[in-house]
């Protein structure tokens, strides 16, 4: 089977946003768009797909106004002039809450879906294949910008571990500057679950590993372990059951002491999308979720390298993963 290379995705990146499209747009390209609507007065976001950094030509503009009861602003930019506006008088996005935005290329439109819902499709008015270029503006906070090449997996299949080798210069923003470690990445829309993956190189100082997916309605737990062997470095377990995030680590079968104090409120809700940013440090592990810091680890078991494995279980279906 042909496999087509997907980019690296940006972590955490800082708004205003703008980053290169990879190969520009392409017929089946995915790109995903994780992030939480902030609180401020005349709350606007747009997401825009650019020909190169200026803003003079934008082929799609994607732009969520919260006045007015809601409605989304479409349109594109030629020359520096807007062609007619198309609106959608319906808001998908909550102020304060994350979402999980997509868009689909295809050849004669882009297809959006927010938080795994058809949303809306926009017409192509210029020839998508000039696009190389993504801009983020407005009341938001982002967590994730992925992108994956569709169409080309079957919809059934299981996750293909994908080697990329990026030679790309670093960017703020951009996670995987360095070539010498390459990520694994899955370039599906299935997951099985519970899901393992091996993490390849095991653990080290900086390196990041990445999960993001939407919490079952009816969810009660799940999990987010970091394995050595058979034993479990860290166990990320939320629970909803109890409200509660509990941390912790098993060696040799036996369970350590819990920890389960949080700085702020629990941030995951059932039905809602969600992202989780593990970052290992010297120390122990720094956890980010929907893109700000939650909580630190200390590190029980040492052997960095050692602690090879992903395994991901519970009331979740995932949408990306990054090893």
């Amino acid at each position: 089977m042909a496999f087509s290379s997907s980019q690296p995705p940006y972590l955490s990146p800082v708004i205003p946003f703008s980053g290169k499209i990879q190969g520009g747009l392409q017929d089946g390209l995915k790109i995903t768009v994780n992030g939480t609507v902030l609180y401020c007065n005349g709350t606007r976001f747009a997401v825009n797909f650019h020909s190169g950094y200026s803003d003079n030509d934008i082929a799609f503009h994607f732009n969520p106004r919260f006045e007015e009861g809601g409605y989304v602003v479409c349109n594109t930019k030629q020359n520096g002039c807007w062609g007619p506006e198309e609106r959608k008088m319906h808001m998908p996005f909550q102020i304060g809450n994350p979402f999980e935005l997509c868009f689909l290329v295809d050849s004669w439109d882009f297809k959006v879906m927010v938080n795994g819902n058809h949303f809306m499709q926009y017409s192509h008015r210029v020839p998508f294949h000039r696009v190389d270029t993504l801009s983020i503006t407005g009341a938001v906070q982002l967590s994730y910008i992925g992108f994956q090449s569709t169409g080309i997996w079957p919809v059934n299949s299981a996750p293909v571990t994908q080697t990329v080798i990026h030679t790309v210069q670093s960017t703020p923003g951009q996670l995987f500057p360095n070539p010498i470690t390459p990520p694994m990445v899955y370039p599906t829309t299935t997951y099985p679950m519970p899901f393992f993956t091996s993490i390849l190189g095991g653990l080290y100082p900086s390196k990041n590993i990445f999960v993001s997916g939407t919490i079952l309605p009816t969810a009660q737990r799940f999990h987010i372990n970091l394995r050595s062997g058979s034993d479990i470095a860290f166990h990320l377990n939320p629970r909803f059951d109890e409200n509660v995030v509990v941390r912790n680590t098993q060696i040799n079968s036996s369970w350590g002491s819990e920890e389960r104090s949080l700085s702020r409120k629990m941030p995951f809700a059932r039905g809602q999308s969600f992202s989780v940013l593990i970052t290992c440090e010297g120390y122990g592990f720094k956890v980010a979720v929907d893109g700000q810091h939650l909580l630190e680890y200390c590190h029980r078991l040492k052997n960095l390298p050692a602690i090879n494995n992903l395994e991901v279980g519970g009331d979740v279906q995932l949408t990306h993963v990054q090893t």
